[in-house]
């Protein structure tokens, strides 16, 4: 199976350069399942109805989300209503949607989606990722009933990504870090056959601050004080991520590939 990952699409310039490319990329990569990260698509802090619409149109067969899960308050409905949109397993008891489903592909197999949020330098406590995901992965034993698993790790530390990576290794096809919105050069293929990336990068303009206008950011780093909101950079942007075929009979990863297309990074992929 052929599966591509797109990091946390970041305001219009990344809603743009998803609804560009991926329409292309699906037919000239021959593509099986795409899964992209929302979570910062509507105007750097969440996801509304309609703009995770607009992603789904573009290609995307899942839309994950994360600890912006809802800042836009109409997706506490649009979740309910799109099984297409998960929200992180650990998120909260009371919330709505879910954090794992199983999906089906155009020729009938199973892919199985999960999202964990983590818990280190994260501003809210969460709930234990390991035991959620475990929970999960013993329900759905990788080359079962699902012929792939993938699992998006909402995430600040690097340490905690890792070891969630290898936590689930053997026990899923592709275990991708989100967040940090800066793409990690270590894309492997753990022992056990589960592909893994620290973290998937950004779908936004890279002539920024990790996808925010530059101006904002600096101030505050300078001189310590705000004066203004931050707003989402509108230059060009990079759509980055990361591909993975899988051996549908074992659901363990064969090959592993970054992925950069348009903007100023440079361009990567299978």
């Amino acid at each position: 199976m052929r599966l591509l990952f797109l990091g946390d699409v970041m305001g219009r310039a990344g809603r743009a350069a998803v609804t560009e490319h991926l329409p292309g990329l699906r037919e000239d990569w021959r593509l099986d399942f795409v899964v992209v990260n929302g979570e910062n698509a509507s105007n750097g802090m969440g996801l509304t109805g309609d703009h995770a619409k607009a992603l789904l149109e573009a290609g995307a067969d899942c839309v994950t989300l994360g600890d912006h899960a809802f800042d836009q308050k109409d997706m506490l409905r649009a979740i309910e209503g799109e099984t297409r949109l998960l929200r992180p397993l650990n998120y909260a008891k009371s919330a709505p949607g879910r954090g794992a489903r199983l999906f089906e592909d155009r020729r009938g197999r199973k892919i199985l989606v999960a999202q964990v949020l983590g818990q280190v330098f994260m501003k809210r406590a969460f709930d234990d990722p390991f035991s959620h995901l475990d929970a999960v992965l013993r329900q759905h034993p990788l080359g079962g009933q699902a012929q792939a698993i993938l699992v998006d790790v909402h995430c600040e530390a690097t340490s905690e990504k890792m070891a969630i990576g290898h936590f689930c290794d053997g026990r899923a096809s592709l275990v991708v870090g989100t967040h940090t919105h800066v793409p990690t050069g270590d894309a492997q293929i753990l022992p056990g056959g589960t592909g893994y990336l620290t973290d998937a990068g950004m779908c936004g303009d890279y002539n920024s601050v990790i996808g925010m206008d530059k101006a904002e950011p600096m101030r505050r780093f300078v001189t310590g004080m705000s004066k203004e909101r931050f707003t989402p950079a509108l230059g060009e942007a990079t759509l980055s991520g990361v591909f993975v075929e899988t051996d549908d009979r074992t659901g363990k990863a064969t090959s592993i590939r970054m992925v950069r297309q348009g903007g100023r990074l440079e361009a990567a992929g299978p």
